[in-house]
Order: structure tokens, then C-alpha cells, then sequence
């Protein structure tokens, strides 16, 4: 005994409805599967630690508290070494004839 396919696509439809699923007989690809799955966002979020305090975030708080950062320290200590051996960052133009000046290309 064979079934319709009227029929049978009635029956799915019903099933669908009932088990809360898509209804798609022609069975193109919808993207339902990435759709349902679970969310990555929070698993991301919750594998890093939270933010601690910094120095920074110290002396903001506390402005007239005086702090020691030795990271800081050694960082500033380590540019003015560079820049004493000419290795620094080079000076930023104040005005547009400072940059026009060596703006011009030679052919």
C-alpha cells in the first residue's frame, strides 16, 4: 500500500509543527544547524580572567596618593637610553611649513 505524497507531506508538516522543527520538503539548505547551536559568546567570555586593578587605575582613584611603578619606571628609563643614543622616536612637526620643509621629494 503506498502512501501519497500529499499525504506524507501532510504528515511532515504535522510532525514539524509538533516536535517545533522547519518544515522544508524540497530540503534546500537553510543554516538551521548553525542557528541552533549554542552560543559561543559566554564560554569566550568567561574563559579569560576578569581585569584586576592597575597602577594606573590606582593613581586615578587616589590622585594625591603618590605610587612606585617599576615596570613604568624602567620603561621611561629604557626610552630616555634611546634617545640619548639618537635611536628615539623622531620629533613631531608643530606646524605645516616644519612639514612642507621636508615634504619635498628630489627627482
Amino acid at each position: 500500500m503506498a502512501v501519497s505524497r500529499t499525504l506524507a507531506l501532510k504528515l511532515m508538516e504535522t510532525q514539524c509543527a509538533i516536535f517545533n522543527t522547519t518544515f522544508n520538503p524540497q530540503g534546500f539548505r537553510t543554516g538551521n544547524s548553525v542557528l541552533r547551536q549554542r552560543l559561543r559568546g559566554p564560554a569566550m567570555a568567561a574563559y579569560y580572567p576578569r581585569r584586576v586593578a592597575t597602577f594606573t587605575d590606582l593613581q586615578k582613584a587616589y590622585p594625591g596618593f603618590e605610587t612606585f611603578d617599576d615596570y613604568e619606571e624602567d620603561r621611561v628609563e629604557n626610552v630616555q637610553i634611546s634617545k640619548s643614543r639618537g635611536k628615539g622616536a623622531p620629533k613631531k612637526k608643530r606646524t605645516a611649513a616644519e612639514s612642507k620643509k621636508f615634504g619635498k621629494k628630489k627627482r
